[in-house]
């Protein structure tokens, strides 16, 4: 009875505002001492509120954990969709590396949590956005005829090194970090996965598929199903980069 006025008192300002304040403090907590510092107990008193409260408006700490994430990211995607895109793809591939990179620095509680588990993905829908902005920066490239491998491999390479880049600088004393590490992980990569010369200006056969396969979406001339079987056919062709 007693636990039942005390959940009703916590959320006496409104559930959602309640929810936003345990965020905030469980973000705070996760910042300044890593994911062990994110205990019920440690998120009720920085709140302010019961912890039953976390349990019925998150279910777990897992779940609390997922909503700290989800509201990073949301504030960071967000920041990464307001700037006009770079009229040079690959200048624009640059750009968005860096704002990932900044991000990780300026929050490594989330961006740890994010990419430094062993799970093989993390299936958050705002995640999957962020993947988007790559995905789309990685088509621009490939559609203008710069993609020396397939979007897919360019994806993963871009995410592993960049990704990569920033848990080394994090674990590292912030007084003894390379500055230039990330700029020469980024050059590297985009070295790998790039070529200097439109490709349908070149005899590569690899670039010109991935090219082409970038533009498919874009061609009325093909059915469905010829559309289907021609992006199956460049596909294989481009994976043998």
């Amino acid at each position: 009875m007693n636990e039942t006025v005390v959940m009703l008192s916590d959320e006496a300002e409104g559930p959602a505002a309640t929810r936003r304040r345990i965020i905030d403090a469980a973000t705070s907590l996760l910042e300044a001492g890593g994911r062990d510092a994110v205990t019920t107990r440690a998120v009720a008193a920085a709140a302010g509120i019961q912890a039953p409260t976390i349990y019925r408006l998150f279910g777990d700490k897992r779940g609390l954990l997922d909503a700290v994430a989800e509201q990073g990211l949301a504030q960071y995607i967000a920041e990464k969709k307001a700037h006009a895109l770079r009229p040079d793809p690959i200048d624009d591939l640059r750009f968005g590396w860096d704002l990932n990179v900044s991000f990780g620095l300026a929050h490594p509680g989330i961006f740890s949590m994010i990419n430094g588990e062993p799970r093989p993905a993390y299936r958050l829908p705002i995640v999957a956005s962020g993947l988007e902005v790559l995905e789309r920066k990685i088509t621009r490239i490939a559609a203008a005829g710069l993609l020396r491998v397939s979007e897919e491999r360019a994806l993963n390479l871009v995410r592993a090194s960049c990704v990569g880049a920033v848990l080394v600088l994090l674990s590292q004393p912030e007084d003894r970090r390379d500055p230039q590490l990330s700029a020469a992980a980024r050059e590297s990569t985009i070295a790998a996965i790039t070529t200097s010369r439109p490709a349908l200006k070149d005899s590569g056969a690899v670039s010109a598929a991935v090219a082409l396969q970038a533009s498919l979406g874009n061609t009325p001339a093909l059915s469905p199903g010829e559309r289907l079987l021609l992006s199956e056919l460049l596909a294989k062709l481009a994976a043998s980069a």
